[in-house]
């Protein structure tokens, strides 16, 4: 059949498995939007492009399918680099299509031009600018082949205007056939073989859980070795929900405001097994002194990241859909007698929990976050998603919030993108209308994509929002505070905006609670509200999250709450 350009586009996003889009239209997508409206494709318009990429992105971080963002020429797509950096870091699946200026136009600096491309190479896993339409279908279902398989990220199609109104008999191809790349990564199994020795060896074993297990879906694989060998498990933040939160081995979040026991225990294990774990430096403090007295293993599906940052004795480089079920396997066929023989070292890492659990201060009159998410735990299930923004909120989250399954916490982490929650958790609900999607922020935070409250109400979708408020920029006065001789220099928000009205203002009911006698009422009242509730929490302006491994520190050499005011 003889389809356009912009035909193409929305043929190509049906063949796909496509079920919705986030984009904002303007003057060179004009075509393709006509398209969307001519085939009533779901379509979701969000305040700011930002918002969009931000939601596809929580959908697809919800969803495991692909995100797909739409945007204009210069300015539009040019509003999604933080998204698509965003989604980067954190190997998300998306496929950003943008408009280009027409091919004769292109290098002329013509009206909202901007050369995106070369923009976004170092924030893409792949991109195109497609001047000919022959070329379309087969770089659409190259930008979805490359986007969804081996190691996930965003991949760019800038298509020029012209390209939208040229004509060709439409053939969508059933394969992709790429020189260098097939999607496929699969490793050497005797690896597995040495990575099983290496438990039977052990006494101190630590299983360091990440986002890649979230990503290639092998929760319940890693769920099984957990469970067969009784190891001590710690997570990385985006590795949250991986294994369950109420898991009887598993320690927290390790890192930078991670738990006294896992980030101990990183400091006295003999063997450290990375699954899908970059080892980013949030996670590792002084890497010089990381796991110092350990045998290091790495899962990855990237070997770039064998040996990148920590130093492994053995890398196990392939998908870990190949990888983690073979290393079950193999691991049940010995693993009658690991757990009595990591029996003493549970026991020990067991105590060090109980000593030093996540704990806010002991205050009577005002909603501690501890307080808080003690009550939100009543109005939540195993189920619920929960969505953070970036900064205090967001640590407080990880080292509170129960999360029992996989994908259900939501968060940015490596490029930590303020703004990034209430795009995200719009998205997320999206793609699971029939869960509950919480959604915890900061009052900074919540201003730099409040406009998409808008787009709850316009489309009915309904997020619990929680706003953390603090009157300050917490996670930066809080190093203030701590490190630069508690100058609060820009991070104090002498705040006029009434958040709930705000939020009213928008369609969406708000409310505000500071007595810790009526947070029970106020969650009580948001959760019973059929729609989008903005809760404003009022929390302590000078409360910390700790633990706290200062910059350049060793994980031992933590600030803990028990420290504060000496």
């Amino acid at each position: 059949m003889v389809l356009n350009g912009a035909q193409i586009v929305v043929e190509a996003l049906k063949r796909e498995g496509v079920q919705l889009v986030f984009g904002y239209p303007g003057g060179v997508v004009l075509p393709l939007y006509d398209e969307l409206y001519k085939s009533n494709f779901m379509h979701i318009l969000p305040g700011h492009e930002q918002g969009a990429v931000h939601a596809a992105d929580g959908y697809a971080r919800a969803t495991g399918k692909c995100g797909v963002a739409i945007a204009t020429s210069g300015p539009g797509v040019c509003n999604m680099v933080t998204g698509i950096a965003t989604a980067n870091m954190d190997s998300i699946p998306l496929v950003v299509i943008s408009g280009q200026v027409a091919k004769h136009l292109i290098g002329r600096d013509s009206f909202q031009e901007a050369d995106i491309s070369g923009i976004a190479t170092p924030i893409t896993k792949h991109n195109y600018l497609v001047k000919d339409v022959h070329d379309l279908p087969r770089v659409l279902k190259e930008a979805f082949f490359i986007a969804t398989t081996g190691r996930p990220g965003p991949v760019l199609v800038d298509i020029a205007t012209n390209v939208f109104h040229e004509t060709l008999d439409f053939e969508y191809p059933s394969s992709v056939k790429m020189r260098g790349y097939s999607g496929k990564y699969i490793g050497q199994e005797y690896s597995i073989d040495r990575a099983v020795e290496a438990l039977q060896q052990a006494k101190k074993p630590v299983f360091l859980v990440g986002g890649g297990v979230n990503s290639a879906d092998m929760a319940p694989a890693m769920r099984k070795v957990a469970e067969l060998t009784q190891a001590p498990v710690i997570t990385t933040l985006l590795g949250k929900g991986a294994i369950s939160d109420k898991l009887p081995t598993n320690l927290g979040m390790v890192g930078m405001h991670g738990s006294y026991a896992a980030n101990m225990a990183v400091t006295e294990c003999d063997l450290l097994v990375g699954i899908g774990a970059r080892f980013d430096d949030r996670v590792t403090g002084n890497v010089q002194n990381f796991a110092p007295n350990a045998k290091v293993v790495h899962f990855d599906i990237d070997p770039v990241e064998i040996n990148k940052i920590v130093h492994s004795d053995l890398g196990v480089t392939g998908d870990l859909r190949w990888s983690l079920p073979l290393f079950a396997e193999k691991v049940a066929r010995v693993a009658a007698k690991l757990p009595e023989q990591y029996a003493e070292w549970r026991e020990h890492v067991f105590a060090m929990r109980e000593a030093h659990p996540f704990a806010s201060r002991k205050l009577e009159d005002q909603i501690t976050p501890e307080k808080f998410f003690k009550a939100l735990e009543k109005y939540t299930d195993d189920d619920t998603f929960v969505v953070t923004d970036v900064g205090q909120h967001q640590m407080w989250t990880a080292q509170f919030a129960k999360v029992e399954k996989a994908r259900h916490f939501i968060s940015s982490g490596g490029l930590g993108t303020m703004g990034f929650g209430l795009p995200a958790a719009m998205g997320a609900k999206l793609g699971n209308p029939k869960s509950k999607v919480v959604l915890v922020n900061g009052d900074g935070g919540i201003m730099m994509c409040c406009q998409e409250l808008d787009t709850l109400t316009r489309y009915g979708i309904d997020v619990k929002v929680f706003v953390l408020s603090n009157q300050r920029l917490g996670m930066v006065n809080q190093w203030q505070r701590l490190f630069f001789g508690g100058r609060q220099s820009q991070s104090v928000l002498d705040a006029k905006v009434n958040l709930p009205a705000l939020a009213e203002s928008m369609g969406v009911m708000g409310q505000t609670v500071a007595d810790p006698e009526k947070l029970d009422e106020a969650l009580a009242k948001a959760f019973a509200h059929d729609g989008a509730v903005l809760t404003e929490v009022r929390v302590p302006a000078d409360e910390n999250v700790y633990p706290m491994v200062p910059a350049g520190a060793r994980l031992d050499e933590m600030l803990l709450l028990e420290d504060e005011g000496k």
